[in-house]
């Protein structure tokens, strides 16, 4: 396990959300991403909880964001270098916005995410 402060953890994921192509970040509605210490579950090293954009219809309005939520000390738990946290934060900040964009675990898994 390597340590790391939050502040350090939160660069890493603002760095992540920078490479999010242009035409993809405009495409991302009513999310949120932040970080959390500590997963609901051993080995959750992200979470996404919303209506994903494909299922949105008419009906969608007046509701609370996306939330997707990275976990710090799970991620820096199976990490051994800086270097393996910075590629597992954009791994799994990739991975969790996917699922905003209503791409399942099965094709993530296919793509290497």
């Amino acid at each position: 396990m390597i340590e790391m402060s939050r502040e350090a953890f939160e660069d890493l994921v603002g760095e992540a959300l920078d490479t999010i192509p242009a035409g993809l970040a405009a495409q991302m509605r009513n999310v949120v991403v932040v970080v959390e210490d500590d997963a609901p579950e051993p080995g959750l090293l992200g979470l996404y909880q919303g209506v994903p954009l494909t299922e949105r219809g008419d009906w969608y309005g007046a509701v609370l964001p996306d939330h997707i939520s990275i976990y710090r000390r799970e991620i820096l738990r199976i990490c051994d270098t800086e270097e393996e946290v910075v590629e597992e934060v954009r791994i799994t900040v990739i991975h969790e916005i996917a699922h905003h964009f209503g791409i399942d675990d099965r094709r993530l898994h296919d793509l290497g995410y």
